[in-house]
């Protein structure tokens, strides 16, 4: 996978999360859709979901910052040769 599409990843999935876990939201959109009699068991998945996609992100971040530490080691080792 791409660095930028998984640190997209990470970041839409954890706001995503982030937003659910304001409970009363999602009992009124839930409730709204007929659908508030899985509210029960929603915690439970809700910050398993967002530790999980802001590990993503974290790993994105991390991929990026290395690759970038790659490219910037290549470009003064190409300088250095001239």
């Amino acid at each position: 996978m791409k660095d930028m599409t998984i640190l997209k990843t990470g970041i839409i999935g954890s706001v995503i999360a982030a937003i659910c876990c304001a409970t009363p939201v999602l009992g009124l959109a839930l409730g709204a859709l007929g659908l508030s009699a899985w509210l029960g068991w929603i915690d439970y998945v809700l910050i398993p979901a967002l530790v999980l996609f802001l590990v993503i992100t974290a790993y994105g971040f991390w991929r990026r910052e290395r690759a970038a530490a790659c490219c910037a080691s290549d470009t003064q080792s190409n300088k250095r040769r001239a």
